[in-house]
Formats: C-alpha cells, structure tokens, sequence
C-alpha cells in the first residue's frame, strides 16, 4: 500500500454456490495451472495490509492460502453483501485501526494492479463514502472500497430489510466510481461458466 492512503484490508468474496459451473468452489479452479485463487491473491496482496476470505462450509480446504476465512454472518446464502459485511465485521474485531476494506470476487483471476489505489484516491478526491470499480461501461459493485464504520447499517439492511443487491445499498452513500480499460483484457473479467473458464486461458498471455 501507498504509505499516504489508509491501511486496507482484502476480502475476497469465494461465498458463492458456483451453480453455473455445475457447484463447488469457482476459484479452486484452474487456469494457466494455477487456482483462480492463486491469481487473485497474487493481485491483490502486494496492494494491501492483509487478506482475508469469506466462503461458506468447511475453512479446511482453503487451508494452503494460510488466510483467515470467514463465513457469511447471515444465514441462507443472501450474496456479496453477506461476504463483505463478513469482511467488514471481521476487520473491526481483528485489526484495530484499520478502517477500510476493498472486496473482490474470488473468481477475477485479472485484478488490477492499482485497484486499492485508485479507489482510495478516488474516494478522498470526491469525498466519498464508498468507491466500486467500472470497466467497459458496466459497474462492478462486487469490486469495492467499503468503511468499517458502516458495518451495523449493512448487517440491519441484510437482516431487517432483507435488501440483497449491492446497488441498491450503495445508493444510500455518496460513491465514487473508478473506470478501467477493458482492453486488451476486462481486469474484471470473472469466471462463471466452462467457457469462461476457456476463454480466461486464452487471456492470460495477455494480461498484466
């Protein structure tokens, strides 16, 4: 991390059922001869002052990443709030003074190299609450710069509102929306199907 910006933590979202790639764990599998996984944590390790996972069942099989993983706090798979929520609350009991958290979803083996930097700039220049990232025209809600502070409206908008899309969450908030090129490779291409998992290995000669 800069040393000008505040300390950031990781959550890397690996919560998700992988339903469309017939279930598991979308980001233990591989490309390039690497898990998903492997590639995300090689992006986003040099950028920030830990990491951290949230995915569901047994932690055990994540054990060679050596990262603290944590499960959703709410109950019956309710999406990416759940996972950042999870990051959020596990940041406030584990690392005092850490007041920021960039989430990523677990099966974006292209992250950007400046992903924390350019959210955390973006932020402080709009003066912004919250900041997500956007490629091609599309925002990527999953991908984005969240405040410690805010974890008790979040858990209270998953549970007592049973609001579930991160937009809509957002929306309360003054955000700022970081841009990247999606070319030669979308950095946050992911990998939902078979034939992304094609496609993301003809990308790798070409990525970053």
């Amino acid at each position: 991390m800069m040393s000008n910006l505040p300390s950031t933590l990781c959550g890397v979202l690996a919560g998700g059922l992988g339903r469309r790639m017939g279930g598991g764990d979308k980001p233990m599998r591989e490309i390039g001869g690497r898990a998903i996984l492997d590639h995300v944590i090689e992006r986003l390790e040099p950028q920030c002052d830990g990491l951290l996972l949230n995915a569901n069942g047994d932690p055990a099989r994540f054990a060679r990443f050596r990262l603290p993983v944590i499960a959703d706090p709410v109950e019956g798979y309710p999406g990416p709030l759940a996972g950042i929520l999870a990051a959020l609350e596990w940041t406030a009991a584990n690392r005092a003074g850490v007041e920021w958290v960039v989430s990523a979803a677990g099966d974006c083996p292209f992250l950007p190299r400046d992903l924390i930097t350019r959210l955390q700039e973006a932020r402080l220049a709009d003066g912004a609450d919250l900041a997500v990232a956007a490629s091609g025209g599309q925002v990527h809600p999953v991908i984005g710069l969240w405040k410690v502070a805010l974890r008790d409206e979040l858990r209270h908008a998953l549970v007592e509102e049973d609001l579930r899309k991160i937009d809509r969450w957002t929306a309360r908030y003054r955000l700022a929306t970081v841009s990247w090129p999606h070319e030669p490779v979308d950095p946050f291409f992911n990998a939902n199907t078979l034939d992304d998992l094609a496609e993301a290995e003809r990308l790798t000669t070409q990525a970053d």
